[in-house]
């Protein structure tokens, strides 16, 4: 028989107290659980969203999709001007974040919301300049862009080669959707100039060049064949099979390729002298304005133009003041020609990696990996012959989130890189670089369970700003290797401030063009003062430039928004502050805006100063308590 005991008053008003924090915690719990899930929900279905239909960028995002649930048919990009249907779109996004407490999420959640609202916001107040896009600039467009990206397209499997092969066959309606958008564009009084136009043209016509594609040793030819042997020598696939994908590869590169390049040049031919303005993005309607949005989405910079061009000329003078002191100390820094460069002690790009990796143990975190004998492969390749007019000096490869081990760092060899060039280059793409705040952001990211949406939030300023400033250090690890030789050692510092008030003045000739209106006119008298009196030259830079408005500033003010988050960083942590400390904070963040980046620092370092407050209060009350 149970007994039932009654409770005295005084414990019925306790009891209450307990159900209601019982209460209180369940329906916090609850509270905190739902908006996790809806957030987690949220973006699984974006990151869902945004890679179904785009196979290249889904394949080099993911090594195997299939266990992320994507399962589409092969597909190009549709490309389109943008409708009010996508501003209803990125709308409804925002809506259905809006209704999740930020509050409530994980810290790492709790950072992708925050970004996520930014982001969109961002692409939402660019919707009305979608005609300003260009998809085929002369010096990053897709038509030179595209064969590099088929190139490196990682065969896996047999359905990745079934893949890239349906990518070739689609390359035809591709170009036909961008030649329709260019066609829109010029209607609106804003296609392209007709010495850019010029460029695509040639480009076009010499990319798939006829008589490498008839004699099969284009690089589309080779580097799929190399592919094919790397299956088929671990039995992955057939000799059959391979055969066959070599026959059907040929037939696309000749009747599907090779056709949709001269249709896009004969495009390009009819549209030439449809460009209104052949000068900056400041001589279109509403230009300023597009100039503002694209300077805040590529650089991720929130900081006003004044402003931006404050810190732009602070920068110039501090490095100019530098440079006439080190050339006043070392007068025969002068007299050095590029002829006689001094050499670095290397043989190999894989030699200047390996030192490095080795000059930056001191200063920067090693991988976060649970496997200690986690180092990812590194291979170094030259740009094929036929591309080297039309890519950059290097680049780097970005690897799959879920496979980080293989990663490639790409040479140019057009202008033959001096080796200070190419040890500070592969500073850039490689250690500490682009290679590795890639591999050890994602690292970290994927042991936090973060979503995979982060890596497709792009921020150049994050990662252009990055290598800079790495690349920046590279210069002081040459200095080292030159202790003994001081002249060798100044001419390297030399490099190192030339170098930075080049990309300053440009970034500075970047604003002026697109934002003041400067024409190649003003543009020459600028270089002029600075030493640069080729006009071939001199227009030659105001050509680039207007092709591609901000680049620069993705990089130098990247560059210096991360100099300025170091100096406030030492402010804020004092005794506590090492460079190798900031760097970690700034690989663990992970790809970010500076908004995020400074709320971020400023947040960890009240967060210690209330753990100190709370500590002393603990002490004192034990002292206290103990007497």
């Amino acid at each position: 028989m149970l007994i039932k005991k009654k409770i005295p008053r005084k414990q019925w008003g306790l009891c209450l107290v307990i159900l209601f924090l019982a209460a209180s915690i369940l329906f916090t719990i609850f509270l905190f659980t739902d908006d996790s899930r809806k957030f987690h929900s949220f973006s699984k279905e974006l990151f869902s969203s945004e890679l179904s239909g785009d196979t290249l960028s889904l394949h080099y995002t993911l090594a195997y999709p299939e266990k992320y649930g994507f399962s589409s048919k092969a597909a190009l990009p549709a490309y389109q001007a943008a409708t009010p249907k996508d501003s209803a779109y990125i709308q409804s996004l925002l809506d259905r974040l809006s209704d999740i407490s930020p509050e409530r999420l994980s810290e790492s959640d709790a950072c992708t919301y925050e970004l996520l609202v930014r982001y969109l916001t961002l692409q939402l107040s660019g919707i009305p300049f979608s005609y300003y896009a260009e998809p085929l600039s002369p010096s990053s467009g897709m038509q030179s862009s595209l064969p590099i990206l088929l190139a490196d397209y990682t065969f896996r499997s047999e359905q990745d080669v079934e893949d890239y092969l349906h990518l070739l066959d689609q390359t035809d309606t591709y170009f036909e959707q961008l030649i329709s958008f260019e066609k829109e564009k010029a209607g609106q009084g804003l296609f392209m100039s007709d010495s850019a136009a010029a460029k695509i043209v040639e480009q076009c016509n010499s990319i798939m060049d006829t008589d490498l594609l008839s004699s099969k040793s284009h690089f589309l030819h080779t580097t799929f064949e190399e592919r094919l042997n790397k299956l088929a020598e671990t039995k992955d696939i057939t000799e059959e099979q391979k055969a066959h994908w070599i026959s059907e590869n040929d037939r696309l590169l000749t009747t599907v390729m090779a056709p949709a390049y001269e249709n896009l040049g004969d495009a390009f031919l009819v549209l030439s002298g449809s460009g209104q303005n052949p000068e900056g993005l400041a001589h279109y309607p509403m230009g300023q304005e597009y100039y503002e949005y694209l300077l805040a989405s590529s650089t991720g910079s929130d900081r006003t133009i004044p402003e931006i061009k404050q810190m732009l000329f602070e920068d110039f003078q501090q490095n100019y003041t530098a440079l006439a002191t080190l050339v006043h100390m070392y007068p025969e820094l002068a007299a050095i020609s590029i002829q006689q460069v001094p050499e670095l002690p290397f043989d190999s790009p894989e030699q200047m990696l390996m030192d490095l990796q080795n000059r930056m143990k001191e200063d920067f975190p090693p991988f976060p990996h649970t496997d200690k004998s986690f180092s990812p492969v590194c291979t170094v390749k030259n740009v094929s012959g036929a591309m080297e007019p039309y890519t950059s000096p290097a680049y780097y490869l970005t690897p799959p989130i879920d496979d980080l081990k293989n990663n490639i760092i790409y040479i140019n060899q057009k202008n033959q890189p001096d080796s200070l060039s190419l040890y500070t280059t592969l500073a850039h793409e490689g250690y500490p670089g682009h290679l590795y705040q890639t591999v050890y952001s994602q690292l970290y990211l994927n042991a936090q369970k973060a979503s995979p949406l982060r890596s497709i939030l792009h921020y150049g300023g994050y990662v252009e700003g990055w290598a800079l400033y790495v690349e920046n250090l590279s210069y002081y690890y040459t200095q080292a290797i030159a202790a003994d030789q001081p002249l060798k050692a100044a001419w390297y510092e030399a490099c190192r401030l030339n170098r930075n008030l080049q990309l300053c003045m440009y970034s500075l000739l970047d604003i002026a063009i697109h934002y003041e209106g400067a024409g190649p006119e003003q543009v020459r008298r600028i270089l002029q003062k600075a030493g640069i009196t080729s006009k071939e030259t001199a227009d030659a830079i105001f050509q680039y430039i207007v092709e591609e408005p901000a680049n620069y500033l993705k990089y130098y003010l990247g560059f210096l928004e991360f100099q300025t988050l170091k100096e406030q960083a030492k402010d804020l942590w004092g005794t506590d502050y090492s460079d190798r400390r900031f760097h970690q904070f700034i690989l663990e963040t992970g790809p970010s805006d500076f908004r995020t980046l400074k709320n971020k620092m400023y947040a960890a370092a009240q967060d210690v100063i209330l753990s100190a407050k709370a500590g002393y209060f603990l002490t004192s009350s034990s002292i206290m308590l103990s007497k």
